[in-house]
């Protein structure tokens, strides 16, 4: 039995709600995507996945085998015809979007395709929401995942809430921002259930701080880039050492997910709205602190160096977010902190290390999560 309880006995993740909830989840062979897979297949939902083939290799989706626990299509977020009869076929109760071009430094290279996956795609998924639900398809909730680079950077001490400014300088920021802005014209003009036209979608979006977690493989990025270090007995180099980011778990922003998917079918408009998920504020940290910690944590003689190449594209210094709305109305907290998170890659990285069944291990860990939100979380 899979149950997490809030305060005063509320149900934060019912496992009675997601049993046999079919659920329909965009970039489900991303790193992101796979862990949510495995954590809604624990719950016995029916997943369909959409999404282009694991976008690395090695990937999470394939070492997990999640191919064999979901129903998959293989396509493009760009191809809304085949998105259409997806869904159409499918049929969810639930809608995740989570398919992406995800890197701010492949932003600057390809500009064009990021804007097309980012804002085109997220159109796409919105419009057949919108499409299938008119032709009787009963969708309740729809979740957008955007990021915490959304917002304007201002480069601020204090963390970025739900109603500060949108903006981004790179296209990859500002393509999500753009993504948030379509999510808010779907919710008003389509899916509100205040009006008696339209179809009756509850729809939010989700801004998760830096997700870090075992099965990452993305190429420029901070914990995919310290594995392959370790892994090769390479020199690492990082790029911006005193840049501050919230990191946290993947399981930790997914949690919240969960919760306000359940909130967004149960309660509708009241939480069609923006949404932070983020670590506590003593879990910010450098870039450079995060690369210690990981390469003492693992032990072996691991090290890096500051690469002091001027070519490097332009990021923002300081980032944090404001989850205080996701505390208050969602009940939701963080439980894991940073170094707990860095703990859990390098077993997960040990275990593919030593060929062990990592399903077998991420879901044990995603168990281990589960046991302490009872007894940390709230």
């Amino acid at each position: 039995m899979i149950t997490l309880h809030g305060k005063d006995g509320d149900l934060m993740v019912d496992v009675e709600f997601w049993r046999n909830k079919k659920v329909f989840v965009t970039g489900h062979t991303g790193f992101k995507g796979s862990w949510l897979c495995l954590w809604l297949h624990l719950m016995g939902a029916k997943v369909t996945g959409y999404s282009l083939k694991p976008p690395t290799n090695p990937s999470m989706f394939d070492l997990c085998r999640i191919d064999e626990l979901v129903n998959s299509h293989y396509a493009d977020v760009r191809n809304q015809e085949k998105l259409i009869h997806s869904m159409l076929e499918s049929a969810p109760d639930i809608v995740i979007h989570m398919a992406a071009q995800p890197i701010v430094r492949a932003s600057y290279q390809n500009p064009v395709e990021t804007f097309e996956i980012n804002v085109m795609g997220t159109v796409n998924v919105l419009e057949a929401v919108r499409i299938v639900s008119d032709a009787g398809v009963p969708i309740q909730a729809v979740l957008n995942i955007t990021t915490d680079k959304c917002y304007q950077n201002f480069e601020w001490s204090w963390g970025y809430r739900e109603n500060d400014r949108l903006g981004g300088f790179d296209p990859y920021s500002n393509s999500k921002a753009c993504s948030e802005l379509i999510t808010d014209s779907y919710r008003h003009t389509f899916f509100s259930t205040k009006k008696d036209h339209g179809q009756k979608v509850a729809l939010a979006s989700a801004r998760a701080g830096n997700v870090i977690g075992g099965g990452d493989w993305a190429s420029d990025r901070l914990i995919p880039d310290c594995i392959r270090s370790v892994l090769n007995q390479n020199k690492m180099k990082i790029r911006f050492p005193k840049a501050v980011r919230p990191w946290q778990h993947v399981l930790e922003p997914l949690h919240g997910y969960l919760i306000l998917l359940q909130r967004l079918a149960n309660d509708g408009d009241k939480f069609a709205e923006a949404w932070n998920f983020g670590p506590n504020d003593e879990e910010v940290r450098t870039v450079q602190w995060v690369v210690e910690e990981f390469y003492k944590k693992w032990g072996r003689n691991a090290t890096f160096e500051i690469d002091h190449h001027d070519d490097k594209p332009i990021e923002a210094t300081f980032l944090k977010l404001d989850c205080s709305k996701a505390k208050q109305k969602l009940n939701w907290n963080p439980v894991w902190s940073l170094n707990t998170a860095i703990d859990k890659i390098v077993e997960w990285t040990r275990a593919f290390e030593d060929k062990r069944d990592l399903r077998k291990m991420s879901l044990n860990q995603i168990r281990d999560y589960i046991k302490d939100v009872n007894k940390y979380g709230h």
